[in-house]
Formats: structure tokens, C-alpha cells, sequence
């Protein structure tokens, strides 16, 4: 017998030991991912397996911070989507429930490694490079050179032309400010982050913000992860895509259980299905891009090929910790939100 039998069966086991209801018999999720993907996932569970789901789309940091405040009393059964850094720190701080998938033995080594690192809490659903997406009929009609490096994005002639998100409230843009201190050195980074405030129009609350904004013409370059820059090309927006040339960072989006959740075997039956090859391939369908963690899902032919991109060694354990991500973030605050 297949392993992909094998987990399926188990999955129907599991699936028939469920109780008819929990807590009411609602799973309650929030979502890190793009909203489009969020409202695909939600309706695919409850077809396979007719659990109603009340999902709310986040930003990661504002999950975080809701997973904390409500940690005597937890309201969320699971954390699925967004960048994995801030569902690490929420392991570390023992917020979430420790579980090993049926679908754990289809992940890909990077997703291996990056449910290890969590101590079994936090499991890796795909993958994705952060990049530089531009307008190309803004940057036409005002003459200004192609930006190909994160350096390029301080020059003053993007004075005002430029978004990206805010680090507080975004996994993605923590993901940024986490890779510019791996390649550039903290000090180093936080000069160069200085440098380019002067050019940042607004620090969106949504990591794809940026991106979509540059793609409606509302500015000229979005800082965001490639494969939401990807996914407005291919809506026929006029965006070109740059992977810096220093190189770049990536994230891990990762699904887990909250610590005392009310509907705990749904969670389980949560976090098998977005581990699954099926789960996964809701993000195609919903028109993302990013790279599935099961080795037996299908990659999206829009998904930017990683393996050609100069990436950074990006430290999850070190920049997903609780401790440097308070003071990198409070750096920020003082040093670069402060001052504008």
C-alpha cells in the first residue's frame, strides 16, 4: 500500500473519531495568508469534511498579539498561513499545542526542519522569497532607473515612491527587516533602513499591500514576498519582479494548534488537511504562488523558482525567537517609525 493510501485512510480514521460537536461544533482559524486563499481553504475543509470553520484573516503580528491576549482564555483553535517567525516565538512562549501531522512524513526537508525547530508546535505549508515588484509604465513615465538591489532603494530618486510594510504588524516586512540584519549587520541595516524612510510613501499593515498597491499605480515599488507580486502579474497588472541582488530572505508559512483550543480534534483534522497535497493545492486554485511544503503537492507554474534566487541562510531559530524579535522590532520603532 501507497503512503499517500496510507495517510488518507488515517485521515478518514481520525475524521470518523471526531465528536459530532464541540464547543459548539465551529473551528475557529485565523488566517495569515492572502484573503483569496483564506476563503478557498476554509470552503475546501468544510467540504471534505463538513466542520463549519469561522476564519478571520491577520496579519501575522496582529495573530501574535491576539493569540497572547487571549492566552487564559483562548478564542482560536488554529493559526494557519502567514510567516512562520511569529508562530516560533509563539511556541517558544508555549502558546501553542504540540503535534505531529500524519502528512509530517510527505514534507519537504525544509519543512522538516522547520517543525524541529518549533519543538513539534509549528509546521511548515509552504515557502516564499521576498523580492522588489515595480511599476513598469510609472517607472517609464517618470524616467527613474529599475531598482535591482535593496541598496537602490535608498537612492533619492525614489524619494516618496516607494511602500512597504510595517515590521509591528507584518510577518512579512519582519521577514524583511530580519534579512536585511542577516546580510547588511544590524547596525549596517538599521542605517540603510534609515536611509530609505526617506523614500517610503506608507508602512501598510499588510505584507501583499505593497505590491498590490504598485500594481494598481498607487505607488511605484512594493516591498513584498515575489509570489503575491506573481499572482497581480498574472492579473495583467504591469508589474516587474526583481530579486535583490545581494540576495534575499524567504519565509516558511506555517500552520499550528493553539495552546487550550476548544475544538482540538478539528485543529488535528486542520492541520492534516493543510499539510495534505490536496490542501495545498487550494493555493493554486485560489491563484497563489508560493512553494508547497508536501513533496507530492504540484508546484504552481507561477511560483518563482527559489532554487535559482540568491538566498540568504535565513536563521529561523535566532529571528523567530521572542527576545531578538522584541528588540529588532523596538529598534525599529525607535529609531525608524520614531523619526518620521
Amino acid at each position: 500500500m501507497k503512503i499517500g493510501m496510507l495517510t488518507g485512510i488515517a485521515f478518514a480514521a481520525l475524521l470518523a473519531s471526531v465528536p459530532a460537536a464541540q464547543a459548539g461544533g465551529r473551528l475557529n482559524v485565523l488566517c495569515g495568508a492572502d484573503e483569496a486563499w483564506c476563503t478557498a481553504f476554509e470552503k475546501a475543509f468544510e467540504r471534505k469534511t463538513n466542520i463549519d470553520v469561522s476564519m478571520v484573516r491577520k496579519s501575522s503580528g496582529e495573530i501574535l498579539a491576539q493569540v497572547r491576549a487571549e492566552k487564559e482564555n483562548p478564542k482560536v483553535d488554529v493559526w494557519w498561513g502567514g510567516t512562520g517567525d511569529p508562530q516560533l516565538q509563539a511556541a517558544s512562549e508555549g502558546l501553542l499545542e504540540p503535534y505531529t501531522s500524519v502528512n509530517k512524513p510527505d514534507l519537504l526537508p525544509w519543512a522538516q526542519n522547520f517543525f524541529e525547530i518549533s519543538g513539534g508546535r509549528a509546521a511548515g505549508i509552504y515557502a516564499g522569497a521576498l523580492g522588489l515588484a515595480y511599476n513598469k509604465q510609472i517607472l517609464q513615465k517618470k524616467n527613474l532607473p529599475a531598482p535591482k538591489c535593496w541598496k537602490d532603494l535608498a537612492n533619492q530618486a525614489y524619494q516618496g515612491e516607494i511602500q512597504i510594510a510595517n515590521p509591528n504588524s507584518s510577518g512579512t516586512a519582519y521577514t524583511v527587516l530580519a534579512t536585511l540584519v542577516q546580510i547588511f549587520g544590524e547596525d549596517e541595516a538599521f542605517k540603510y533602513l534609515g536611509e530609505l524612510d526617506r523614500n517610503v510613501n506608507n508602512y501598510t499593515k499588510s505584507g501583499s499591500a505593497p505590491v498590490k498597491a504598485a500594481a494598481r499605480g498607487e505607488t511605484l515599488v512594493g516591498v513584498s514576498f515575489m509570489h503575491d507580486a506573481v499572482t497581480q502579474k498574472q492579473a495583467g497588472f504591469p508589474l516587474e519582479i526583481v530579486a535583490p541582488c545581494e540576495g534575499t530572505g524567504y519565509e516558511i508559512g506555517a500552520v499550528s494548534i493553539i495552546k487550550g483550543a476548544r475544538n482540538l480534534e478539528y485543529a488535528k483534522l486542520f492541520v492534516d488537511y493543510a499539510l495534505s497535497a490536496e490542501g495545498q493545492a487550494t493555493g493554486a486554485e485560489a491563484g497563489q504562488n508560493q512553494v508547497p511544503s508536501n513533496g507530492k503537492a504540484s508546484v504552481p507554474p507561477g511560483a518563482p523558482d527559489i532554487t535559482k534566487i540568491k538566498l540568504v541562510d535565513y536563521d529561523f531559530a535566532t529571528y523567530g525567537s521572542a527576545d531578538v524579535r522584541a528588540r529588532l522590532l523596538s529598534r525599529f520603532d525607535s529609531e525608524i517609525k520614531a523619526a518620521r
